[in-house]
């Protein structure tokens, strides 16, 4: 169930602000977005699940800045109204590492973000943040640097070995998916997060189980208007998500 904004007061639910961080040495700065959540409400993940709200994020009104990664600490598996979603339950920080167009020049961050949260009732919330960058140095801050350091493993840190996938055209419009993960087992409750790379496509909870050292999956992926697609199997992204920890993967091989 979702209410509008107006129907709470923002800080009763969440309070976003940006964390200056540092400059680096490559000329790139790390900074980061901190959510921070009342006591009993939630955020999402980039791929929220079966019933979340996904985060959307609108840099245009910043200054110059030339490229935006967001850089996302793994997250939990949380219940939204009996449905299974993903994101967080305390304080996010969300590290964001920023490219100048000109190396040599100040950098102001400006967002305007659109997140959902979620208590027994589920919230859009749009909200803005800004602030001056450092233009050199700037210290380490340990709250970004603990939220780098709980990102999903890389395949090649987890050992990830094949990844095939099957792509078929389903009644109806839309395709099946059919992936095939080799990677060993690292912790309870296990799931497969499917994105297509494209925000015109959406992509069921996938269906999967464990066979020894390979995860099979099967989801089905649609236009949101309903139209035909070519699906670009480099841009798929598999998480594997567990309760202990989570592998990020790209791509996977055609069958």
């Amino acid at each position: 169930m979702t209410t509008p904004v107006q129907a709470r007061a923002l800080q009763d639910m969440v309070a976003v602000s940006i964390l200056p961080g540092w400059r680096m040495a490559d000329g790139s700065h790390m900074a980061a977005l901190r959510f921070e959540l009342a006591p009993g409400w939630k955020t999402y993940w980039r791929a929220p699940g079966e019933a979340g709200i996904p985060p959307r994020f609108d840099w245009r009104g910043s200054r110059n800045l030339g490229k935006v990664d967001v850089l996302w600490p793994t997250p939990q598996q949380t219940t939204t109204n009996g449905l299974r979603t993903i994101g967080y339950v305390h304080d996010l920080i969300l590290p964001v590492r920023i490219t100048p167009e000109q190396a040599n020049r100040p950098v102001t961050l400006a967002a305007e973000l659109e997140i959902g949260v979620c208590s027994n009732i589920c919230v859009p919330v749009e909200t803005r943040v800004r602030l001056d960058l450092p233009r050199s140095g700037g210290e380490l801050d340990p709250r970004i640097a603990a939220a780098l350091a709980a990102r999903p493993y890389t395949a090649a840190e987890a050992g990830v070995g094949d990844v095939d996938c099957r792509v078929a055209p389903v009644a109806g419009g839309g395709m099946s998916l059919a992936v095939e993960i080799e990677v060993a087992q690292m912790g309870a409750q296990e799931m497969v997060i499917v994105e297509s790379g494209d925000p015109e496509l959406w992509v069921a909870q996938p269906e999967m189980r464990r066979e020894g050292g390979r995860i099979r999956a099967r989801t089905e992926i649609h236009h949101i208007d309903g139209r035909g697609f070519v699906l670009d199997r480099s841009a798929l992204r598999f998480t594997v998500l567990s309760t202990g920890d989570a592998v990020d993967i790209r791509g996977c091989t055609g069958r």
